[in-house]
């Protein structure tokens, strides 16, 4: 029986050739199943292994390199809200801003809301210092975020 979807198979193999061998695309692979299914089961990487020729743990082995992929036991949120916390952010008071969307949400960094919809972490830099303190929600910038502006954001994401 497969677990990954036959779209989802196909998009993974759409990446081949854009890469020097298959192994390659062990990380677009994840990260593929990750966004659809906001964890990477274990059944998936034994499916992504078969696509790519490798074997399991080498998949494996990769997925837990990168504190950014998720199993089954725990499974992202709909959302993943990250409060990015490099050295122009935390200045600006990027620590009691994970401190506030923490307390709010009631959980702890790497923690998912009781209804699953927002799952809060961390990020060393995302990449947006112009705009600190800054959080990333799913791909998309939010900058110049203050208590106010968390509380916004929050009111946003559980509607």
């Amino acid at each position: 029986m497969s677990f990954l979807s036959e779209d989802l198979k196909n998009r993974i193999r759409a990446y081949l050739p854009r890469y020097p061998n298959k192994q390659a695309v062990t990380l677009p692979a994840l990260h593929m199943v990750q966004d659809e299914l906001r964890h990477v089961p274990r059944e998936a990487v034994r499916e992504i292994a078969d696509i790519l020729d490798l074997a399991p743990a080498e998949v494996y082995d990769t997925m837990t390199f990168y504190g950014f992929f998720r199993e089954d036991h725990n499974k992202l949120g709909k959302t993943r809200l990250w409060v990015c916390r490099s050295l122009a952010c935390n200045l600006r008071g990027a620590d009691d801003l994970l401190a506030h969307f923490s307390d709010k949400l009631g959980v702890p960094p790497g923690g998912t809301t009781a209804d699953g919809k927002i799952t809060l972490e961390f990020a060393e830099c995302i990449g947006a210092c112009e705009g600190a303190p800054c959080v990333l929600v799913n791909d998309e910038h939010e900058l110049n975020i203050t208590n106010e502006k968390a509380e916004q954001l929050i009111a946003k994401l559980r509607s």
